[in-house]
């Protein structure tokens, strides 16, 4: 593995360029690259958020702000009934022990749900690193609590599986960096905190284990220019191991999100209900209050399967990718129930994924008279794909949206993915009526939603 140096990010700033950069560091060029095909193709990944805030597992990620940057009443009582006054959040950092983190296991589960890429966090706002970092001297994994190198451990595990890819998450601000702090109230007119901080990690991260996905989040109300985000984008597209497979997402700076990047993530749990002109990812939670594992979580703040399904279907209808995310615990397990959500989900892929991956966005995303039917649609093999999550009490689905000529042909038909052709006819005044087949449980060819494929459709 390469080994970084300040040196080499010294370099990396410094180098003449031989040959014309492709991209230029604005953003009128930095957004005219096309995005990598494997993206859209892809469709769903997986989030893992772990880190420090693992081992109070309570309330949120954002536990350490919220006890002493807000004050807020919750963590300070917690803090109060189970610490002693002096303690502090970095005493929490020995107990992130991971000693029960297998990165091939893990692998193995996010592979048998089906995602086709992950993305775990390196960092998050607390500014402790999953990898040695040299700038994060002594708030890392290497130097407490694991004293491993957990970000090479999900890099060597993903790589093993031919069907994933690795996302790495950065968070460019920390809550109570002093250099940070520092530049904040000079009104970032000084980046002291980018330059000796923020982008040295960047390029180590991207140097070192050359993911395909960089997910930037954090800007701390701070300007892409504080950050130099179209500099170093400009590096990543023309010079970098993985320029021309890395994707990345829209938060570099105050403003950028939802208008700069590679794809837009607007906002967490981002879900527009119509077609977009450009490319987007909506990331989502298991949990619906926390990205970080939560001892004190109950059991109605999980989503359902049922939940899940509709939301990845409504995704993919709306052209745009699905990152569901995961929160392991300090001692590195994937609680037993984000396991049960991650296999079921592979299993109604398992069946449906025709329809999910490698699909494009159809003319209508979903029905005009059915409620709770979304399109996709494969326009090399004619075929559209009508998701649909009720299946009706009398067996008989309305389509408003597709329409075939008349005829029972290969050329014209319906199809239930994963059981075989299905009677239709032609409905007034448009669409067509489906007749489903009668099945016990055990026929049906998945549990919590269903997938037709028309082949033919207008």
């Amino acid at each position: 593995m390469a080994v970084f140096t300040a040196a080499s990010f010294l370099f990396c700033l410094l180098c003449i360029r031989v040959t014309v950069a492709k991209y230029e560091p604005n953003w009128e060029s930095i957004d005219s690259r096309p995005l990598p095909e494997w993206y859209d193709q892809a469709k769903f990944g997986i989030f893992i958020h772990w880190g420090v805030f693992s081992v109070p597992s309570f309330g949120s990620e954002w536990f350490w702000w919220y006890w002493q940057g807000q004050r807020r009443e919750p963590y300070v009582t917690f803090m109060h009934k189970n610490y002693p006054p002096d303690f502090k959040y970095q005493d929490f950092a020995p107990h992130f022990t991971a000693e029960f983190f297998d990165a091939k296991e893990w692998m193995d589960i996010f592979a048998a749900s089906g995602a086709k890429y992950i993305v775990l966090t390196t960092k998050h706002h607390e500014g402790f690193t999953l990898w040695g970092s040299e700038t994060s001297w002594n708030w890392n994994a290497v130097d407490l609590g694991p004293k491993r190198d957990l970000v090479a451990e999900v890099a060597s595990a993903v790589r093993a599986h031919s069907d994933l890819r690795l996302g790495l998450y950065h968070s460019l601000f920390e809550w109570f960096h002093p250099l940070f702090l520092q530049d904040a109230a000079n009104h970032f007119a000084t980046n002291r905190f980018a330059l000796a901080k923020s982008l040295p990690e960047l390029y180590e991260l991207v140097l070192t284990y050359k993911p395909d996905v960089l997910w930037s989040d954090g800007d701390g109300d701070a300007p892409d220019k504080y950050w130099n985000s179209t500099g170093f984008l400009a590096w990543l597209y023309n010079d970098s191991p993985v320029r021309d497979t890395v994707v990345t997402n829209d938060r570099w700076g105050l403003g950028s999100i939802c208008k700069h990047g590679g794809y837009y993530t607007c906002a967490d749990r981002y879900q527009p209900g119509h077609l977009l002109p450009h490319k987007w990812e909506n990331c989502m939670t298991i949990d619906t209050k926390s990205w970080g594992y939560r001892r004190n979580a109950p059991l109605a703040d999980y989503l359902t399967i049922e939940e899940i399904v509709e939301t990845l279907v409504e995704t993919v209808s709306c052209g745009g990718n699905l990152l569901m995310n995961v929160g392991p615990t300090a001692d590195g397990r994937i609680a037993p129930i984000f396991e049960e959500r991650l296999r079921q989900i592979g299993r109604w892929l398992r069946v449906n994924g025709e329809g999910v991956y490698n699909s494009s966005a159809w003319r209508a995303q979903k029905d005009t008279v059915t409620s709770g039917v979304w399109y996709t649609s494969r326009p090399r093999q004619n075929a559209v794909f009508a998701f649909f999550l009720v299946w009706p009490t009398d067996g008989i689905l309305l389509l408003g949206e597709p329409e075939l000529a008349p005829g029972q042909t290969q050329q014209n038909q319906v199809v239930l993915v994963g059981h075989g052709p299905v009677k239709w006819e032609p409905a007034k005044p448009s669409g067509i009526r489906v007749f489903l087949p009668q099945l016990s449980i055990s026929q049906m060819p998945c549990q919590w939603a269903w997938t037709l494929r028309l082949t033919g459709a207008k």
